[in-house]
């Protein structure tokens, strides 16, 4: 499954996310951004379950904004898997 998702309240423009039929993600990238966080929190979610990537990235703040790419990446999870 491919997930494409347009985040909001945040620098990213675009996120997509490939999970395969085992509900894992194996592969991650987002558009714009803090190009070498993401590319880290993207190294972290790989080959994990797309469930436990967004318990552990939900709610994280960027700031004083009420939401961050890693909490955009649990809601494209969110809204997509279940």
């Amino acid at each position: 499954m491919k997930i494409t998702y347009t985040p909001t309240g945040t620098c990213s423009r675009l996120i997509e996310i490939e999970v395969d039929d085992a509900g894992i993600v194996t592969d991650l990238h987002v558009t714009g951004g803090c190009h070498g966080n993401l590319q880290g929190i993207a190294a972290l979610c790989r080959g994990r379950r797309a469930d436990e990537v967004a318990r552990t990235l939900r709610g994280i703040r960027c700031g004083n904004k009420p939401t961050s790419c890693p909490d955009q990446i649990a809601l494209a999870i969110e809204q997509n898997i279940n």
